[in-house]
């Protein structure tokens, strides 16, 4: 994959990896860091995991309290700060409050979502996206949920596009039951639902009422895995004013866990479409 083709927050999620390599390299902690640069521990750890923009004077700075003399090296870490900083596609619309996520989405190769309420956002029709947006942020004006029901649009084309995203999901029934917008907004969204499981790069699965409880009622998250050895997975965790991003190996491994087990927990995916379609007529009702 050539450098032109990465998408800004990946750039940054690599270059913090590297910085992060170097000071744990010459045995220094994050607050020695912070304390010798004269700024905040918590600034030093956002620019590590790819949080934060990197500036090149960030890099030099970091560079000459690593002690880091190679000048090639320097300068590939300032061309890789300069790349972080351009804007993707999606800084169009506007201040998103997951645009990061988004940047990691648009450069994922496989994202394994489970939701407990709602249809997956990628899978989402226009009009269930509206109703859902304006249902879930009721402070928002028209403007706002129609530029965020575009965004939501636009992502889908990870599932539609030339390159599509391995995607799986696993959804519990009360999301296909539950009414949002009208009947004939859910009865349009299932029948997408139905039709996006035909799509070979697709698996949806549905944990039914009768499963009882299981380990995802504690909620929605997704697993993002991405195509370079370098760049690690993420779990995502959205929260209502802020969102958690887990890339420690043991917790993306416990949500690896935690996933297989709902896996196993639901219906097969040909049994998935038949309960899909099932409920789709009854909304048509």
């Amino acid at each position: 994959m050539s450098s032109a083709s990465i998408n800004p927050t990946v750039r940054r999620r690599r270059l913090g990896s590297e910085l992060r390599r170097l000071r744990e390299a010459r045995g220094l902690t994050a607050e020695e860091v912070a304390a010798q640069l004269l700024v905040s521990q918590s600034k030093i750890s956002r620019l590590e995991n790819g949080r934060r923009s990197i500036s090149q004077r960030d890099v030099r700075d970091l560079c000459g309290v690593y002690g880091v003399t190679d000048e090639t090296m320097i300068e590939g870490l300032m061309a890789m700060a300069r790349e972080s900083r351009q804007r993707g596609w999606w800084h169009a619309f506007g201040d998103l409050p997951y645009s990061v996520y988004i940047g990691l989405e648009d450069e994922a190769a496989s994202i394994r979502t489970y939701e407990s309420l709602l249809i997956p956002g990628l899978l989402q029709t226009r009009d269930y996206a509206r109703a859902a947006i304006a249902g879930i942020q009721p402070d928002r004006d028209a403007e706002a949920v129609e530029r965020r029901a575009e965004v939501r649009m636009r992502r889908q084309e990870r599932v539609t596009g030339d390159n599509p995203v391995e995607f799986w999901a696993v959804i519990d029934e009360a999301a296909l039951r539950r009414i949002v917008g009208s009947p004939e907004v859910m009865r349009q969204q299932l029948e997408q639902l139905a039709a996006f499981c035909e799509l070979p790069h697709v698996n949806l699965q549905v944990i039914g009422f009768s499963a009882g409880a299981h380990p995802g009622m504690s909620g929605a998250f997704s697993i993002l895995e991405f195509p370079e050895s370098a760049d690690t997975a993420v779990v995502y965790l959205e929260g209502v004013t802020s969102d958690l991003y887990l890339e420690k190996e043991s917790d993306v491994r416990r949500y690896t866990g935690l996933y297989e087990h709902l896996r196993a927990t639901a219906l097969s995916p040909a049994d998935s479409r038949v309960v899909i379609g099932k409920i789709a007529k009854e909304h048509a009702q």
